[in-house]
């Protein structure tokens, strides 16, 4: 198994905004990166916006050319789960769903070296379950990014019933090398540690949080727009519950959501229903241009009524 300082080599599976964004981060951090995804554009789409954010981070004397430049020729782009043999460690970013996740674990446990560490960027599923699907079940973690990961200093990790502490210090050591580009890509991103239950610690307080928020809106307690307002200047939080969402995705909430409701058995996680009409119409939030709110582009006629 690679220690922290043996991690040289990362694969990336997904190449959309989060996997991007791990990708950038474990090339910053001096690792030799393959970034794996079935679609062409989307590989493409990435490596431009990888190269696009780490040039700003220069242009603004956040990192230096040579760093930047380095940093890009680290990355390289494969598109098939073959190309990930010699990875001593490999990020899944792909879609929210436990059955898709273990398929791929069940590919990756074949493929990759005995020694390599298999992590999963899931947000609230089970990494015992997923862990499971495999024969080296000592060695898969979550490590939980937030969106987008250049930015936001947090990683969440999240050790299984059966992950070992040698992995579990390896990836936590790995973690904390990750730039900060708040302190000018010096390394340092924070590290928190979440035992292996349902959103684990941050969506376990904010997805009800989010929720309430779509109740509100949905029984007409106030407008989108005060009860963002309210939230921002009332708790001091940077954005609004409802234009969080929004930048989540409304889809990845709902799924969150689910698994909570699921693996909790509380009622208070049960999604309202103007979010999963928002989701059923297609109002995903911004990657879709219209969620609760809309950016850019015209607004579909789902609009909130009260069940009351």
């Amino acid at each position: 198994m690679a220690t922290a300082s043996e991690i040289a080599a990362v694969g990336v599976i997904g190449a959309g905004q989060m996997g991007s964004g791990i990708a950038q981060l474990a090339a910053a951090a001096g690792c030799a990166v393959l970034l794996l995804d079935a679609d062409s554009a989307a590989l493409t789409r990435a490596v431009a916006s990888i190269s696009a954010s780490l040039r700003r981070l220069a242009a603004k004397g956040q990192l230096s050319q040579a760093a930047c430049e380095d940093s890009i020729k680290r990355i390289r782009c494969v598109s098939t789960v073959q190309d990930l043999r010699e990875a001593d460690l490999v990020i899944e970013a792909i879609v929210e769903n436990e059955h898709v996740k273990k398929k791929l674990f069940v590919e990756l446990d074949k493929i990759t070296k005995p020694s390599a560490i298999l992590a999963s960027n899931t947000s609230s599923i089970s990494i015992t379950r997923l862990a499971s699907a495999t024969k080296r079940p000592s060695q898969v973690i979550g490590m939980h990014f937030f969106n987008p990961p250049p930015i936001m200093r947090l990683i969440e990790i999240i050790r299984g019933a059966d992950t070992s502490d040698e992995v579990f210090a390896a990836v936590k050591s790995f973690s904390e090398r990750f730039p900060d580009v708040f302190k000018i890509c010096r390394l340092g991103k924070t590290v928190i540690c979440s035992q292996d239950y349902p959103g684990f610690i941050v969506n376990r307080i904010l997805m009800p949080l989010i929720n309430e928020a779509f109740w509100a809106l949905y029984t007409g307690v106030a407008t989108k727009e005060d009860i963002d307002t309210g939230m921002k200047l009332g708790t001091n939080h940077p954005m609004g519950p409802l234009q969080l969402a929004d930048f989540i995705g409304l889809d990845v909430c709902l799924s969150v959501l689910r698994v909570l409701h699921n693996g909790l058995g509380d009622n208070k996680y049960s999604p309202c229903p103007l979010l999963v009409q928002y989701v059923d119409a297609g109002r995903l939030g911004k990657k879709r241009g219209v969620g609760v709110y809309s950016y850019g582009q015209k607004s579909s006629n789902v609009k909130p009524k009260s069940s009351l």
